[in-house]
């Protein structure tokens, strides 16, 4: 006893409609991945090659109209700009803004700022640093 075939012979009729789709949809998804693959790589380099300061918050200590902010700017020879650093209540409320410049030659600077506050401050967040 044998089964029949219920396959239509290779190659007899062409392609079925449903290989054709999905040829078509690999394609567009190879060519939107190589799209999105390309517009990351430009943010990315942009990112990198742009940013000429950069800095972190090593510590700060909250006291009643301040807080005293100990940044690490990290910088180009010769580059100047401005980093801009914010403090929060407990409540979440913003109590104090501000930017503070650097420049100079020195590429690495270690500098306590004194950030102005409201109402007494529970955080300092660097918000971004910006080349001029």
């Amino acid at each position: 006893m044998s089964t029949a075939s219920t396959q239509l012979p290779e190659g007899r009729y062409g392609r079925s409609s449903d290989e054709r789709a999905d040829h078509k949809l690999r394609i567009a998804g190879a060519v939107l991945g190589a799209l999105l693959l390309a517009l990351i790589g430009y943010f990315a380099y942009h990112y990198v090659v742009e940013n000429k300061i950069s800095a972190e918050v090593i510590t700060f200590d909250s006291q009643k109209s301040a807080v005293q902010v100990h940044l690490e700017v990290r910088k180009d020879s010769g580059a100047s700009g401005y980093c801009t650093i914010r403090s929060q209540a407990a409540d979440g409320s913003e109590v104090g803004r501000a930017d503070f410049r650097f420049g100079g030659d020195a590429t690495r600077i270690d500098k306590v700022v004194t950030l102005r506050t409201t109402a007494p401050g529970t955080t300092a967040e660097l918000l971004g640093c910006h080349a001029d």
